[in-house]
């Protein structure tokens, strides 16, 4: 299978799991316990239809829309994802340059292979910082006045991570960060020679936003399971999600709300969005999907805070879902994870040209030729 072959998000995947080795691979893939949740995040979007409207003179259309502050020419933000290296060795460049090309809001994790400062320089579009609050909290200090001084656009704070999920796929591996060679997997990394010869003879892994505090940062093996449960702050509250907005000062979000009464919380401390998200199935097994959520967090804060439907997402007109639901905008990390692990950054421009393409063709077919038209009177919810 090669890149012209990839039409759709899930044939970035096939292609992705042909080129890495299987650890790599199912860290992407993976999630909690039965993954259900994981599932049940694409499969929402099923549940319900779109109602098209026909002769609506649809020769010119306007994808864009406003996302904290800034214009963005699709509904779409790639979200954060962290060890974005350990996929491909281009890692979050190639995610910051293709979402440039695009013109989307991009985001880089805390636990980002490139820095703050590089990727600040690499681009001037619409790009966010995921922050997990740390024991250390000279550490949490640092990382706000890095993106404050590289004049990042948004912080999100994660608030779903106070313990790891039990990603199992992940503990049968043994999968590390950075990936580390074992018996059960030397077989896996040997048959795929490219992705181990970029690994080895290419720059050193590494967790720049990290090492001046941890040794994790520098190096270190450690599964994400095993950094989560030492190294976040399990005491993390409200009151430090107030802190955090207003040490930071600019465009805050949280990252994880997935309840009517904490979106209302996230509204009283000021926060200007949420990202409705289970962490990509990858925390608490069982729970809602981001769609399924939507209307009853629309009903209880729409207006007065934009809403971010985080997760699942795979098709143009899941994003068009999302905005018929009421979220201001829809977002993803596997929807560009798959690519760049495929293809480095013309994998990741190919599956945005693809994701494009697919919300372009969509409102057309849909006789709409704004975002704000994307109403929720154009839904339908099966019984």
């Amino acid at each position: 299978m090669r890149l012209s072959d990839c039409h759709n998000i899930d044939d970035f995947r096939h292609l992705a799991k042909a080129r890495l080795p299987f650890p790599v691979f199912d860290y992407i893939d993976g999630a909690a316990d039965d993954e259900l949740t994981k599932a049940r995040n694409t499969e929402a979007f099923g549940s319900v239809d779109l109602v098209p409207d026909v002769l609506a003179g649809v020769e010119t259309i306007d994808t864009s829309c406003t996302i904290l502050g800034r214009k963005s020419a699709l509904p779409l933000m790639l979200s954060p994802t962290a060890v974005q290296r350990a996929f491909h060795w281009q890692g979050e460049t190639a995610v910051a340059k293709a979402a440039e090309k695009f013109g989307l809001w991009f985001g880089i994790s805390s636990l980002a292979t490139r820095s703050i400062e590089e990727i600040a320089a690499l681009t001037s579009g619409p790009k966010l910082f995921q922050l997990y609050v740390h024991k250390d909290k000279g550490l949490n200090a640092s990382m706000i006045e890095r993106c404050q001084a590289a004049k990042f656009d948004a912080l999100a704070l994660t608030v779903d991570t106070i313990v790891s999920g039990k990603r199992e796929r992940c503990l049968r591996s043994g999968f590390t960060t950075p990936p580390r060679f074992t018996p059960a997997s030397i077989v896996s990394y040997a048959a795929r020679p490219r992705w181990t010869l970029d690994y080895l003879l290419r720059e050193k892994f590494r967790l720049p936003n990290l090492d001046t505090h941890v040794s994790e940062g520098t190096g270190k093996a450690v599964s994400i399971a095993e950094y989560f449960n030492t190294m976040l702050d399990t005491a993390m509250d409200w009151d430090t999600a107030a802190r955090i907005r207003q040490d930071w000062g600019g465009k805050f979000v949280l990252k994880g709300v997935m309840s009517a009464d904490d979106a209302r919380r996230a509204v009283e401390i000021g926060a200007d969005a949420i990202m409705i998200s289970n962490h990509g199935g990858r925390q608490l097994d069982g729970s809602r999907a981001p769609f399924d959520q939507v209307p009853e967090i629309v009903d209880a804060v729409g207006g007065r805070i934009e809403i971010i439907c985080d997760g699942g997402v795979r098709r143009g007109t899941h994003v068009l879902k999302a905005l018929c639901s009421g979220a201001s905008a829809a977002s993803g990390g596997r929807l560009y994870l798959y690519a760049l692990a495929a293809a480095g950054q013309e994998g990741v421009e190919r599956a945005l040209g693809i994701l494009r393409d697919e919300i372009e063709r969509g409102m057309r077919l849909m006789g709409v030729t704004a975002i704000d038209q994307l109403t929720a009177e154009r839904l339908r919810r099966r019984a």
